[in-house]
């Protein structure tokens, strides 16, 4: 019986806001414009960090990677549950929803990204042997690469278990505990394997962010000039206020017990994170760096009479 229930279960339903029908155009008109606004926003800083020479550096090499993941992220994510809010149905295929399952590579670019302020201020005469153009490439490819090694073997592990029913996931994408938790057998191991690689891809990234910090804030507190501090500390303010927002985020919805929120406030929280975060950070690292509001202002004019 087992086995001829297991052959029925082909896809998932994502439940995501069909408990809302009132709201149906207001969700769909909502999300679709966050969903342009990150796609603009990230194709932007993109296109400045690659046509204009004077961004053509470690900082903005790296954040033209970190714009061009968050495009993929929330691509992943947002034209299905659009879909799945037009049609008020929530069906999506084992492959869909295994694409959704994010991995750890944003964690390892913003660690690339904190070490690369590590260098440029507490080290800054050996900076451009650092960070030479070899060694920035290895650095992305090796936050790519390791990304989506974990991404292949996080669904290859969650995808070797048997779904029996049922086959309702109360979210809006299909995120790595809701899913687990569906299988019909045992699933201890497979937790601690998810708990290893999310300490691992999380957790460890955060700790390396946290002592480059700390030694960037103790140079710049080292720092004679009033002048100097206030500049170094605005070279790393957009940055850090990015982690904030996404490790804070991501904190808040996936280690906070789930007995002390509601499912509708679970699903708020991966809301902020999936969407709103991703839509806010072009505009964070636009307004609080002066090179990139400069290289936009140069852009936009030479684009429009350009065209």
């Amino acid at each position: 019986a087992e086995e001829s229930s297991n052959t029925t279960i082909t896809e998932f339903v994502l439940v995501g806001f069909s408990n809302e029908p009132n709201l149906q155009w207001i969700l769909f008109g909502t999300f679709f414009i966050m969903y342009l606004i990150i796609l603009l926003g990230s194709s932007i800083i993109i296109l400045i960090t690659t046509v204009d020479p004077t961004l053509r550096n470690p900082m903005y090499f790296f954040l033209g990677n970190f714009s061009y993941l968050e495009i993929c992220y929330v691509t992943v994510t947002i034209p299905g549950m659009l879909m799945d809010i037009w049609t008020q149905k929530g069906n999506i295929s084992f492959l869909a929803c295994a694409m959704q399952i994010f991995a750890g590579t944003e964690c390892l670019l913003l660690t690339v990204m904190a070490y690369d302020h590590y260098v440029a201020i507490c080290n800054l005469l050996h900076y451009p042997v650092v960070m030479n153009h070899r060694v920035c490439i290895q650095l992305v490819a090796g936050s790519w690469i390791s990304g989506i090694l974990v991404q292949i073997g996080q669904t290859c592990q969650i995808f070797s278990l048997s779904f029996c029913g049922p086959n309702t996931i109360n979210h809006f994408f299909c995120d790595i505990p809701p899913v687990i938790k569906l299988a019909c057998r045992d699933i201890l191991v497979n937790q601690m394997v998810v708990y290893i690689l999310a300490t691992m891809f999380s957790m460890f990234p955060f700790l390396l962010i946290v002592a480059s910090y700390g030694k960037i804030n103790s140079s710049i507190l080292k720092l004679s000039s009033a002048k100097r501090r206030v500049k170094a500390f605005s070279t790393c303010s957009s940055h850090l206020t990015v982690i904030i927002l996404f490790y804070g985020t991501a904190a808040i919805n996936y280690l906070l017990p789930k007995s002390n929120q509601s499912e509708g406030l679970g699903k708020l929280l991966c809301l902020f994170y999936t969407i709103s975060t991703p839509m806010m950070n072009p505009v964070i690292y636009s307004l609080r760096n002066k090179d990139v509001m400069v290289a936009l202002k140069r852009l936009l004019p030479n684009y429009f009479f350009s065209a």
